[in-house]
């Protein structure tokens, strides 16, 4: 089995290659995430020009942007540390990412650039199509690469990625269900109080996570569970509070 780097052996993988440029080869994985980012960024310009943000608005997508790309980075280097101190190679430091790290990220950052410069206004709401439409375009890049693949299935549409074993597309899976939340939040930026949806979203998105891990192939750490699964827990927990606390607050005034 091969790691979740979102690299994959010769053989592997749909079209892990999309084109080859002046022979140098463009993969499918990095072009999907490309268009996933700059659909993010337009999608969230669409949706806070005309709303005021402001300044605010731009260091919040900022901070999102850096915060994501270090989180989704450094479960990765942590995980593989001894190979990467065994073999100091630029194409290992920059091989493998995870969006759970990358969303948790992205979380963090946001947060603490919002207490260094004051800010007030919750923008998250308009964070969450953007963040959908581009773990859409990432998925599609992971299935054709080959990466975040499922278990053997039975199924008529298991997917033979290069093994000879029909194995649950949970890349497509993924990229139908963020389908639906990205319409779903699209529809309803305004019907929700600031960062009420962004909160929602991150429990329908993790809880998602969390189920899905029992038929992709990730390795297992404690009780049984996914590094995955454990993380999902905490940030289910986490925010499944603070959408009881808002409920509280308001149900006072």
């Amino acid at each position: 089995m091969i790691p979740d780097t979102h690299t994959s052996p010769v053989g592997w993988g749909i079209r892990p290659v999309l084109l080859v440029v002046g022979g140098y080869q463009v993969t499918s994985y990095g072009v999907f995430v490309l268009i996933g980012l700059l659909a993010a960024i337009g999608l969230y310009y669409y949706n806070t020009h005309d709303r005021k943000a402001g300044s605010n608005g731009l260091y919040i997508a900022a901070a999102a942007l850096v915060g994501g790309i270090i989180g989704a980075k450094l479960p990765i280097w942590i995980a593989y540390a001894p190979q990467i101190v065994a073999s100091p190679n630029p194409a290992v430091l920059l091989s493998g990412r995870t969006i759970v790290g990358g969303i948790i990220g992205g979380v963090i950052a946001v947060y603490f650039t919002k207490k260094r410069l004051g800010i007030k206004e919750k923008l998250g709401n308009y964070l969450v199509p953007s963040l959908c439409i581009g773990i859409l375009f990432g998925r599609i890049g992971c299935f054709l690469t080959g990466c975040c693949y499922g278990s053997a299935t039975a199924l008529p549409w298991g997917v033979d990625f290069g093994d000879g074993i029909g194995r649950h597309p949970t890349q497509l899976y993924e990229a139908l269900f963020v389908m639906g939340l990205f319409i779903y939040a699209q529809a309803t930026l305004d019907r929700y109080a600031p960062g009420e949806l962004f909160k929602r979203f991150m429990i329908v998105y993790f809880g998602w996570r969390f189920f899905v891990e029992f038929i992709r192939a990730s390795p297992v750490s404690a009780l049984g569970l996914t590094y995955y699964q454990v993380a999902a827990v905490i940030v289910i927990f986490l925010y499944v509070w603070r959408v009881s606390v808002g409920v509280r607050e308001r149900g006072t005034k």
